[in-house]
């Protein structure tokens, strides 16, 4: 059980950040480096703990726990280790002549005290890279594991504690009621990833003090196959994200939109693939990741009613186990094509065309990410005339590995950006100075404008 940090204890930590905020120490972009070697070298010296915390917590294996959670946060480390002196420097920019002798540049500084909430899917990663991004900005954070993920969120506030003093970056653990009283203090930013519906809650609760928020949303994400697409190929990659980390993914692909032509020839594929990755019985299966609550088991298993059963369909409540499951003759006002899924279910419609593909897109909220196995002439069309978060053509998922790619939602999936440079500047103003010297005081911009003529040919050049 996690106990609840008590209301007292978060005024006393925010209290502290801003204190040690203002001393200014964090504007040192050598002490933001040190602090991120601690955090690399905190998560190294914990890794076995954290990975046997996600295995209790999600039947996480030690290889995916590292290839999903764990090497994410450190290749972001690093990624910073090497790059922050120069993304934190100001840069200069062109003045016009209407200007001159000014110099102008953008300097980008951190916006104070951070709060930093995660989900349970991914409880490592999307806690600790939101942070990375934090300390590399000169922010203090506040983090918020979830607590459905217990001993993960154990071991993190281990980590938390060994790397960082309370007064630069603290823990506060619980349920809701702590997010309440979290939500009830005033942030410079507030960075949260979960459902788009408590993401209107975070909003609403950052609307009271202005505060920016970067919303890290989810969706329903459609993958497309036309076709045009390598049918094999296409039924292995979606089946691998489809069942990664038990389908509790929020870019995984949630529902199918097949063209006729392949539909048969993609269901026998997509069965072979499955057997490829978690064999014949993957309740056997070390790599194959479980309902994380009995609450939602119950909530994925029920979509099972919603399409007639191509493949699985078996479910253990006992382990929270549901067997990688494709769903036929589905209809896109069932429940199943209403909610994101995140569940190894995967419902599919039938398409003719391209063309209905996007309509049927369009008729639905942005996602966060989008699909595509087809030829490229035949997928650039669809890119184009939709919008989402991100996009992979002929692949899933791995738009999130390229660290100097921007990650994040668009619409009801979310606002803002982060990894790699965008992390910096997520927590960060970026802030115009001009430098005016003062040996010369030209007249133009004075009243009663005598020099107006010459100032109006300059402009309408």
């Amino acid at each position: 059980m996690i106990e609840n940090t008590s209301t007292d204890k978060i005024k006393d930590i925010i209290a502290k950040q801003r204190t040690f905020f203002a001393s200014h120490q964090t504007l040192n972009v050598s002490y933001r480096l040190k602090a991120l070697k601690r955090l690399r070298d905190a998560i190294k010296m914990y890794e076995e703990d954290l990975t046997d915390a996600l295995y209790k917590d999600l039947h996480k294996s030690y290889e995916e726990a590292f290839l999903t959670e764990i090497s994410i946060v450190l290749g972001e480390i690093d990624n910073f280790l090497k790059n922050l002196p120069r993304w934190a420097a100001p840069s200069k920019k062109s003045t016009p002549l209407t200007l001159f002798p000014s110099r102008s540049a953008v300097i980008t500084e951190p916006l104070g005290v951070a709060l930093i909430i995660a989900p349970w899917n991914y409880p490592m990663q999307l806690l600790l890279n939101p942070l990375v991004g934090a300390i590399a900005a000169g922010c203090t954070a506040i983090l918020k594991p979830s607590p459905y993920t217990p001993n993960v969120a154990k071991v993190l506030e281990r980590i938390v504690s060994s790397a960082f003093e309370e007064d630069y970056v603290a823990t506060v653990q619980g349920n809701r009621d702590v997010n309440t009283a979290l939500f009830k203090e005033r942030y410079d930013i507030i960075f949260f990833t979960g459902s788009p519906e408590l993401g209107r809650v975070v909003m609403r609760a950052a609307a009271d003090n202005l505060t920016p928020v970067v919303l890290e949303l989810g969706g329903k994400s459609p993958v497309v196959v036309d076709k045009s697409a390598d049918v094999a190929l296409a039924a292995k990659r979606i089946a691998w994200g489809k069942t990664l980390n038990g389908g509790q993914t929020c870019i995984a692909p949630d529902y199918l939109l097949i063209h006729e032509d392949v539909k048969e020839r993609f269901v026998e594929e997509y069965r072979e693939a499955l057997i490829r990755l978690h064999g014949e019985e993957p309740k056997q299966s070390k790599h194959y990741v479980r309902m994380v609550s009995d609450r939602a088991f119950e909530r994925v298993a029920g979509y099972m009613a919603d399409g007639v059963v191509r493949i699985g369909g078996r479910v253990d409540d006992a382990e929270r186990y549901i067997e990688p499951t494709l769903l036929d003759e589905v209809s896109p006002d069932s429940p199943i094509m209403r909610e994101e899924i995140f569940g190894p279910i995967l419902p599919m419609i039938t398409i003719r065309s391209m063309t209905e593909a996007e309509a049927f897109i369009l008729e639905r909220e942005k996602p966060l990410a989008l699909y595509i196995f087809a030829k490229e002439s035949e997928a650039e069309s669809l890119v184009r005339n939709t919008s989402s978060g991100g996009c992979c053509i002929n692949d899933v998922i791995m738009h999130i590995a390229n660290e100097n790619m921007p990650f994040g939602g668009v619409g009801n999936s979310g606002m803002g950006r982060y990894h790699g440079r965008d992390s910096l500047y997520a927590f960060s103003h970026r802030r115009a100075v001009l430098r005016t010297p003062t040996w010369i005081d030209l007249p133009f911009r004075y009243m009663p404008y005598r020099w107006f003529g010459i100032v109006k040919r300059l402009l309408s050049k």
